[in-house]
């Protein structure tokens, strides 16, 4: 095990180096690639519900010359795995209770040389159309941690948080807007909230020998959120603490009948306020995995361009490798067109600065030579690694594209012929 951790902060180092300088890749020569690179998947839950599942994804990881599974271990507030504060995942209810999806994969994995990071999701953690069944689960243990749009605020905070309509009407409106909104999010305003998210990374990092915490979802779905009436009761007690008792005296007033007036009369503030809760819980699980474990790499999938990632989403990716908190950021460029995705990538290299960038690859929406082009691109640009989204669509598409990940591992990793069967 600890050759493979001793691989995986090799990657990182090396990635400065790589991050420097920029590799050429003749187009007649896609498979030449730096030692260093990150090769990796993000696997989805659904591939993590029975140990043959989780065989075949090594095996195929393996195969095609990957190096690096992401593994989605908390997709909406359950767990992938035993012993956590969280509820069983209800697609492993079919399977004996001694069943451990992260353990599996990170046995498989490791004795395969594939290195593994936890995915998890940080705020997003229900979908708004099938709420979750068990009612431990956080949006009932805890309905007043969770996101609320300006566009309902005023309805919610007329509701105690605990009665049955309350996540009932949050939901109701998640799912008109869900081109934009993809389920209930948790504040990571309220530092109950932010604390139990980092005690979760934390007892994954204690409790199992993962390479990296990998954050998805660390953002707040747009900057209408979060005006619950819990963040903004932390506002106003933060804001309060700045002011003059003459500023303050009319917009107390004003609340009474108002609960936008301390947002509402400082608008920079209100903003700066939520990007920095959100950075801080960033700071928080980078403090509490590194206690368990100073090795662990820690990285965030995040928006390409990091203004628009701070303004529409208030993630401030930036700001958190500059403060050191990810060792490396997952810029998701999932164009479609080669010239938006060198865009996209070029952004995500350009902010990152000396860190480094895992580009990552909408390959589900790609043909297998379209997500050749683009690892060769993100190489040439400087990517010290890419990762594709994702392992099962790409399995999924082996009815119409029976050689997709053998086209990509032969070409772009130099991945020879999977083994025959009775080899290995």
């Amino acid at each position: 095990m600890s050759s493979v951790v001793a691989h995986l902060r090799g990657l990182v180092a090396a990635a400065l180096a790589v991050a420097a300088s920029v590799i050429l890749i003749s187009p007649d020569v896609s498979a030449v690639a730096p030692a260093s690179e990150v090769r990796a998947l993000w696997v989805l839950r659904t591939s993590l519900t029975s140990p043959e599942s989780i065989a075949t994804l090594v095996r195929t990881a393996k195969d095609h010359g990957f190096n690096t599974l992401f593994v989605q271990v908390r997709g909406r507030g359950d767990a992938y795995y035993l012993g956590g504060p969280e509820p069983r995942a209800s697609e492993l209810l079919r399977q004996p209770d001694t069943f451990d999806p992260l353990a599996t994969v990170l046995d498989r994995a490791h004795a395969a040389g594939l290195s593994v990071h936890a995915w998890v999701n940080v705020n997003l953690i229900s979908s708004a159309v099938e709420l979750p069944v068990a009612r431990e689960h956080v949006i009932y243990r805890h309905p007043s941690w969770l996101m609320v749009p300006r566009d309902i605020a005023q309805e919610l905070a007329a509701m105690e948080p605990e009665s049955p309509g309350y996540v009932g009407k949050l939901s109701r409106w998640t799912r008109t807007q869900s081109a934009d909104v993809e389920g209930l999010y948790s504040s990571p305003i309220l530092p109950e909230a932010a604390d139990y998210v980092a005690g979760l990374a934390a007892d994954l990092v204690k409790r199992y020998q993962i390479d990296g915490i990998h954050l998805d979802y660390a953002r707040y779905p747009n900057d209408r959120f979060d005006y619950s009436r819990a963040a903004i009761r932390e506002f106003r007690t933060w804001m309060r603490s700045r002011i003059s008792d003459g500023a303050r005296r009319p917009v107390d007033e004003q609340e009474s009948v108002d609960l936008f007036a301390y947002p509402d009369a400082y608008p920079d503030e209100w903003r700066s306020f939520r990007t920095s809760r959100m950075t801080g819980l960033i700071a928080r699980i980078r403090t509490a995995v590194t206690r368990q474990r100073p090795e662990i790499v820690v990285s965030a999938a995040v928006a390409p361009d990091a203004r628009e990632a701070l303004q529409r989403r208030l993630q401030d990716w930036n700001g958190w490798l500059e403060a050191g908190y990810l060792d490396a950021i997952c810029p998701m460029a999932y164009a479609t067109e080669s010239a938006k995705f060198e865009e996209q990538v070029t952004a995500a290299r350009d902010g990152a600065g000396t860190h480094p960038v895992w580009a990552g690859i909408g390959a589900y929406r790609l043909s297998a030579q379209q997500t050749v082009n683009n690892i060769q691109t993100a190489r040439r640009l400087g990517a010290a690694g890419v990762i594709l989204f994702s392992y099962d669509s790409l399995v999924a598409q082996r009815q119409t594209a029976p050689d997709y990940l053998s086209f990509v591992g032969r070409t772009a990793f130099a991945a020879g012929p999977p083994a025959a069967a009775g080899s290995r």
